[in-house]
């Protein structure tokens, strides 16, 4: 078997390396991805696509941030199965290693007192100190997701940072505080709503007889132009996305470092 995988990495490797040399430069002006299509005569007959990204983007959609326009807007299909590929990682971890009853297995760590007290001092630190960082992360997590279309972030940079706070406190005190606050049925069910609602916008869509995800076809339920819609629309899924990264972030978490018992965590 080893040598199976090592023939099929090596091969892989190989097919990757030559196609990379098909690559432009690194900044290359000339690519054509900078000028665009062009006749045989040499004639450019149409805008490059960057250059159309950078100058249209925000009168098409009223999304000043390119980047989110880019991801969830022009290449949307390609976000939403990113979003189902991290949503496919947690199921699939959680079919690997979660646990149902069974014998009792050997603790990781020996038990401890869950209070902050006693001469504890170590603990106290870190208990106060999560206390008072934790809300600040979730409310800067949820600033990122919805400011995400007009500035850097959105629902992957958001998700992962909302994921981290629930991580950081099974880390200071111990996963069944985190799982008190965000249990199994919670996580889970948050990461299937948040692809449902990815989705629900592609379809809505067809709904109004346009393309999948064409979210222009939305303004008659948002009240606004079409411009508008695109711009709600996105700010939509970015929310459904953050849904599924802070679900799977912290169920993948706490399933790994529980051996998947999910009950004393590190």
């Amino acid at each position: 078997m080893k040598w199976i995988a090592l023939i099929a990495v090596t091969l892989t490797g190989s097919l990757l390396l030559v196609g990379v040399g098909d690559f432009p430069e690194w900044g290359d002006a000339h690519s054509a991805a900078n000028e665009g299509p062009k006749l045989e005569s040499g004639e450019q007959i149409a805008t490059a696509v960057s250059q159309s990204f950078l100058t249209d983007t925000d009168e098409l959609t009223q999304v000043p941030n390119v980047v989110t326009a880019v991801l969830a807007d022009y290449r949307g299909y390609d976000t939403m199965f990113e979003t189902v590929v991290i949503f496919a990682a947690g199921l699939a971890i959680f079919a690997i290693l979660r646990v149902f009853g069974g014998d009792e297995v050997k603790p990781m760590r020996a038990p401890e007192d869950d209070t902050f007290c006693e001469g504890d001092h170590s603990r106290i630190i870190i208990g106060t100190t999560c206390k008072l960082l934790i809300p600040i992360i979730q409310l800067f997590a949820l600033y990122v997701i919805a400011h995400g279309h007009h500035s850097p972030g959105g629902g992957f940079q958001g998700g992962v940072i909302m994921g981290a706070s629930f991580i950081l406190l099974a880390i200071a005190r111990d996963l069944k505080s985190a799982l008190d606050w965000f249990s199994e049925k919670t996580f889970m069910r948050l990461a299937s709503v948040g692809i449902l609602i990815y989705a629900g916008f592609g379809v809505l869509c067809q709904f109004f007889e346009r393309n999948f995800l064409d979210y222009g076809a939305l303004k008659t339920v948002m009240f606004s132009s079409e411009q508008m819609a695109r711009s709600y629309a996105m700010l939509g899924v970015e929310i459904g996305v953050a849904f599924t990264v802070t679900a799977i972030m912290f169920a993948i978490y706490a399933n790994l470092s529980s051996r998947g018992e999910l009950k004393q965590g590190l």
